[in-house]
């Protein structure tokens, strides 16, 4: 499992592989040796993982790695929409369940909330819990529209004040959910969300970034050309040396040489 190529974004490293198993293989096995390293220092890791069918790989991969106690990892995660309908199959915590939680047996999952009547209280309750718990690993992926988490152009904000909040959906994020088939149409996929902001994404002291798939190569090609800007939100990335991009060839196409 080799790189095809290696390049350097500001400070961001970059790897690009042949295939999506390729990067989300090797990108779990460095997050394998994060947590370790964490685990052995402190005796216990705090991880912040996303949801979305690019990190489906990296998910499989890491959940099925020897060599990791997962009695000693708690994990958070990066969003959710308010007021989904109760047991839906596109919320955030479900996805996590079915193809990452219900293969590992964690020490603590502590889920976004997404209830509308309680949200402000949720919110501060959510923010205190991520300063109080600094995240050792964050791995997450790039929007179609270039977003972090829900971080969507033009709300994004590098230097946000909260680490979560709520956040309006831009119109081609929702769309995104509907073409990974999370729902049926556009109408059904909610307007609002709560978000881990910028910097709490960037407060973990670890970054993997893993983007595969044809789709997210304008995203890509974006973040590499653009300056840093909150039009593109991942071109922040290029001040995260903290970072690892991990891109497969087709999410490359547009910046390989």
């Amino acid at each position: 499992m080799n790189t095809i190529f290696e390049d350097q974004w500001g400070q961001l490293p970059v790897r690009i592989y042949e295939t999506n198993q390729e990067i989300g293989q090797a990108a779990a096995l460095e997050a394998r040796e994060i947590i370790n390293k964490a685990i052995i220092e402190k005796g216990f890791a705090n991880i912040i993982i996303a949801t979305g069918n690019s990190q489906l790989t990296f998910l499989e991969a890491l959940r099925t790695l020897p060599d990791i106690d997962w009695s000693k990892v708690n994990v958070f995660h990066m969003d959710e929409y308010i007021d989904l309908p109760a047991g839906h199959k596109a919320s955030f915590p479900y996805f996590l369940r079915i193809h990452f939680l219900d293969f590992v047996k964690v020490g603590k999952f502590y889920p976004v909330p997404g209830d509308g009547k309680t949200l402000r209280e949720d919110m501060l309750a959510y923010e205190k819990l991520l300063r109080d718990n600094p995240a050792d690993l964050c791995a997450l992926g790039i929007g179609e529209n270039g977003h972090l988490a829900f971080n969507d152009p033009p709300f994004a904000d590098f230097d946000d004040p909260f680490y979560i909040k709520k956040v309006r959906l831009d119109e081609k994020s929702r769309r995104q959910q509907v073409g990974e088939g999370h729902f049926a149409s556009l109408d059904e996929v909610p307007t609002y969300a709560l978000s881990l902001t910028i910097p709490a994404l960037r407060s973990a002291k670890n970054m993997l970034c893993i983007v595969p798939e044809s789709r997210k190569a304008e995203a890509v090609y974006r973040t590499k050309v653009e300056p840093v800007n909150e039009d593109c939100p991942a071109t922040i990335l290029k001040e995260t040396p903290w970072c690892t991009l991990y891109l497969d060839k087709a999410a490359a196409e547009k910046i390989l040489p």
